[in-house]
């Protein structure tokens, strides 16, 4: 497992780019962590990298945000859903095998296999501005 400390939203913003940069079509990298610990900072960054100029807002009431850039990104937020039933009643299953990358917030409400090609990342505040990013790749 791989431990990062941001200090700041502009660094959660840069590892997000840094990751896009390693992207490979299919890879679903899933989010955990407490509310407001940089998730979708760090989706932004991955958008940004990605060349996805548009604002990326996380998708907690429509569940499901795609966008396109130089791979397509698919930006998902199981908060509201509470159970793997749930998730597959709202058809969300097959953006586990994208044609693009997907980024799943709130990852952990997912209960099923996990993505052959995949990135599950914790993040915990542990200061005011400071975040640890722990991740862990499927193939690692």
């Amino acid at each position: 497992m791989a431990t990062i400390i941001s200090n700041s939203p502009e660094e959660t913003l840069a590892i997000g780019e840094t990751w896009a940069a390693e992207v490979q079509t299919g890879l679903v990298i899933g989010l955990d962590g407490d509310l407001g610990t940089g998730k979708t900072q760090l989706v932004k960054g991955v958008a940004r990298g990605l060349g996805i100029v548009e604002p990326v807002n996380s998708p907690t009431f429509t569940l499901v945000c795609e966008y396109d850039g130089t791979t397509k990104l698919n930006h998902l937020d199981f908060y509201r859903l509470q159970n793997i039933d749930q998730i597959i009643a709202a058809g969300l299953e097959p953006y586990l095998s994208p044609d693009g990358i997907t980024v799943i917030e709130w990852f952990s409400r997912w209960t099923g296999p996990w993505p052959e090609k995949f990135r599950h990342a914790t993040l915990t505040q542990t200061g005011e501005n400071e975040r640890r990013i722990e991740y862990e790749d499927s193939c690692s």
